[in-house]
């Protein structure tokens, strides 16, 4: 979706106001993310240095070994001005595949490629934690876009948690758009979204373009009737990975005014 100008300043400006207030109500001060130097982790850090300062800002860049487009992630917080911190979290993972693959049973009998996939965005978000909860009052954000998310390509634990979202409401090209409103270079917004694991770009792994799966989401229009399956059951099976866990309502009371309306419901 095509956002006019006048529109994208008014977004800008309310989606800053929005981070600072979150910030505020979570008793945030500074700022934690992982940078890839893509498009959604680059508009994030724009927004946080718009909302918080710069100072208060902290990129975390997390290669899973040799990565060739770190130069992407180091050239942001640069061009930003933030602090950062490289994690090099290859060795991390192997030692959980390891650990894993060494077990001597039969309930696990190999490695599954889900779980090699799987295992680095779980880490690299425990990174981010452990560095958040060793700097006082920081708070872990997330960097995800509605795009991803509509599908559930997002790792339960991994990059789907954070202590807000501001971009899990806007379509990767409307983050696009949003990006170049905050002035970002386009090398940070044009880079061509992969996970970085499978050696595929991600249209490469949905089976279909962000361009068909953002006008459905927008306008609920898509031509091809077997990806519209495809979409619709991807949406269906991920809600989970959105979701507070279910909890089985005892019945028994809850009369504390602060929680009282959470479990009642």
């Amino acid at each position: 979706m095509i956002i006019k100008k006048l529109e994208l300043l008014a977004l800008q400006k309310d989606i800053i106001e929005w981070t600072k207030m979150m910030m505020k109500n979570i008793g945030g001060e500074k700022a934690i993310l992982g940078v890839s130097g893509g498009k959604d982790s680059s508009v994030v850090a724009a927004l946080l240095v718009e909302a918080i300062g710069k100072e208060n800002v902290i990129g975390v860049l997390m290669p899973n070994g040799v990565q060739d487009d770190i130069s992407y992630a180091n050239d942001l917080v640069e061009y930003l001005g933030i602090k950062s911190i490289e994690v090099n979290i290859k060795s991390i993972t192997d030692e959980i595949l390891l650990s894993v693959d060494s077990i001597e049973n039969n309930l696990v009998p190999f490695i599954s490629q889900q779980t090699i996939l799987n295992i680095p965005p779980r880490v690299r978000m425990t990174v981010l934690y452990a560095i958040s909860q060793s700097i006082d009052n920081s708070r872990v954000i997330n960097t995800s876009n509605l795009s991803e998310d509509w599908i559930g390509y997002a790792t339960l634990y991994g990059d789907n948690t954070g202590a807000f979202s501001p971009l899990g409401m806007l379509t990767s090209d409307e983050v696009v758009q949003l990006g170049e409103v905050l002035g970002l270079p386009d090398k940070f917004l044009a880079k061509v979204p992969s996970d970085g694991l499978t050696g595929k770009t991600d249209e490469d792994v949905f089976g279909f373009s962000y361009a068909i799966l953002n006008r459905y989401i927008r306008e609920g229009y898509i031509e091809d009737l077997a990806i519209k399956e495809k979409i619709d059951a991807m949406h269906r099976y991920s809600r989970h990975k959105f979701l507070p866990i279910p909890m089985y309502n005892s019945k028994m009371p809850i009369e504390a005014d602060d929680i009282a309306g959470i479990y009642k419901k």
